[in-house]
């Protein structure tokens, strides 16, 4: 993610701000990937600090894909359902950095339904997943305690937010790739035959997990194509930001060749897949030692074999074409 400017002062906002210290409100402009002076507030504003422009109808892009919010006469709803859509705002402003979902992308939207476990009446059992272009997020796994608590409880220290989202949407974009030209045979060639027994896959995995080996870059990787290709797309766009963001913040990235006017790096125009790749290990290895420093986690411990670094590539190379240059297809074609 870029760091940006005040357009009044020049001091430096971060993609969740709506006002710089000076005092100048702002509003976040996805087309242009900048902080503007002026705009029209997203209805939802003031509730959730929403600070993207308003588009038609009177909600942003982001919110205007949510079509279902938690109870917020829960009052623990509303903190939970803010920190879940900045998570979806910040991967769908991540997507547009590559022509995805954007004016000019002629393809179907997501719909997201975001539901909390806890609702005025009493408990609700939410699972999180996609069906058919619906991406159904549990915003009970925003809150710190709960989060902490699941990461324990499945043995994944880096479930995230974010990173379910960005598993969700993974799946949600196969459905528009599938409509490109020759997708689905080079996917099957390198992840398997996706028409497999989902439920039976996954009943599977869950009686006995596999090792992620060679090949599949988690455990639950393992389990089916889908959650192959939604384990693998999800930990791109994690490695992706994750070099975009230390650029942005001016870090030295090893042997980053400028690739934009007047210089600089920028992560989502890197078309070399590989060096993509080992410029995000390098840099994850360096913040790695840093933590340790600190005695926290490292942030991205996982190994990039062979097997995986051909899925990313293959991830990669189809995200960064764009939505509409393979000719995607408009919905119901």
């Amino acid at each position: 993610m870029q760091v940006f400017r005040c357009p009044a002062c020049r001091a430096t906002l971060y993609f969740h701000n709506t006002a710089c210290t000076c005092g100048q409100p702002v509003w976040f402009d996805p087309d242009a990937q900048t902080m503007r002076a002026e705009g029209t507030d997203c209805a939802n504003r003031a509730e959730i600090g929403c600070n993207w422009l308003a588009e038609a109808g009177g909600l942003c892009r982001s919110c205007a894909m949510t079509e279902t919010v938690p109870d917020l006469r829960e009052p623990d709803n509303l903190p939970l359902w803010t920190r879940a859509e900045l998570s979806k705002r910040r991967m769908l402003a991540n997507l547009s950095r590559w022509g995805w979902l954007t004016p000019n992308d002629p393809g179907q939207r997501p719909v997201f339904r975001m539901l909390s476990e806890q609702t005025a009446t009493g408990g609700a059992n939410v699972v999180m997943g996609h069906a058919d272009g619906v991406i159904t997020i549990n915003v009970t796994e925003a809150s710190d305690t709960v989060l902490a608590k699941r990461q324990e409880q499945f043995g994944e220290l880096y479930r995230t937010m974010l990173g379910h989202i960005r598993h969700e949407m993974a799946h949600f974009l196969f459905l528009r790739l599938a409509e490109h030209p020759g997708f689905l045979r080079s996917f099957r060639e390198l992840f398997g035959d996706e028409r497999a027994d989902y439920a039976a896959a996954l009943a599977a995995h869950y009686e006995s997990p596999g090792a992620p080996g060679e090949e599949h870059v988690t455990s639950y990787a393992s389990a089916h194509p889908h959650e192959d290709w939604a384990e693998t797309l999800a930990h791109l766009l994690h490695l992706v930001d994750l070099t975009d963001s230390a650029a942005s913040a001016g870090l030295s990235l090893a042997e980053a060749r400028a690739n934009v006017p007047g210089g600089g790096y920028d992560a989502y125009a890197e078309a070399d897949s590989e060096a993509l790749l080992t410029r995000a290990i390098t840099l994850s290895i360096a913040v790695n030692h840093v933590n340790r420093a600190l005695d926290l986690p490292d942030i991205y411990p996982f190994v990039l074999k062979k097997g995986v670094r051909e899925k990313l590539a293959f991830a990669h190379g189809h995200l960064r074409q764009g939505a509409s240059a393979a000719g995607d297809l408009q919905p119901g074609a």
